[in-house]
């Protein structure tokens, strides 16, 4: 494990950041060899990232083989049409990653022309670093949604807008135990619905030709 990993997984459940924070002098420009089709290619499908999964694996899968995907976000994301992708940025130990990961992969296996992949954090670290929370943090899960040329034509930030909202609000009263047991009931009750139709938004605007992020 390198010691970026290890930093990582201490703040495993709270919430997914790399190792810097606000203050930290802003993201950096990315490096010119960062290609975004290198890295998407390079990345694995949800289910080799499955295969090796360890940590929460038994959320992983059980978030995968009973999720589904709203059939009208379905419809609407099939009406799209063209070629989509997405590149996400991902850790199995993640609490936000196994909360929202499987129910995209699910939605892309549904929708043709829209396929997923699967990068680490180390990986994507730039990518992280230039597309932050709301309150500066990298972190993961980060979702880049490329268009059929491996343009960047959208992203995606950590968690939900209406998780993200709440989170900013009550995480510096709520102790540790307390705000992931609620974060992690909200995820329950939600069911990946919040992810999928932000996504989904996301690919609509972006085939109108309005390039943007979600909750950074």
């Amino acid at each position: 494990m390198t010691s970026v990993q290890l930093l990582l997984m201490l703040s495993v459940g709270l919430g997914c950041p790399t190792l810097d924070g606000p203050g930290d002098g802003g993201p950096p420009e990315l490096d010119p060899w960062t290609d975004l089709e290198t890295l998407y290619r390079s990345g694995l499908a949800f289910g080799a990232f499955l295969d090796q999964a360890d940590r929460r694996r038994e959320m992983w899968i059980a978030h995968y083989e009973t999720g589904q995907a709203p059939p009208s976000l379905i419809e609407r994301a099939r009406a799209v049409g063209g070629t989509w992708r997405l590149l996400a940025i991902a850790e199995d130990w993640c609490s936000d990653s196994v909360n929202t990961i499987p129910f995209l992969a699910l939605l892309s296996e549904r929708v043709p022309g829209l396929d997923l992949r699967i990068i680490d954090s180390e990986a994507g670290r730039a990518l992280m670093q230039a597309h932050r929370t709301p309150d500066g943090r990298a972190a993961t899960p980060t979702v880049i949604l490329l268009d059929a040329e491996y343009r960047k034509a959208g992203c995606w930030v950590e968690r939900p807008a209406e998780l993200q909202a709440w989170a900013l609000e009550h995480r510096p009263r709520l102790d540790d135990r307390e705000f992931l047991r609620r974060k992690m009931s909200w995820y329950r009750e939600d069911g990946g619905r919040s992810t999928v139709r932000e996504i989904v938004e996301l690919l609509e605007r972006a085939a109108g030709g309005q390039a943007g992020c979600e909750g950074g």
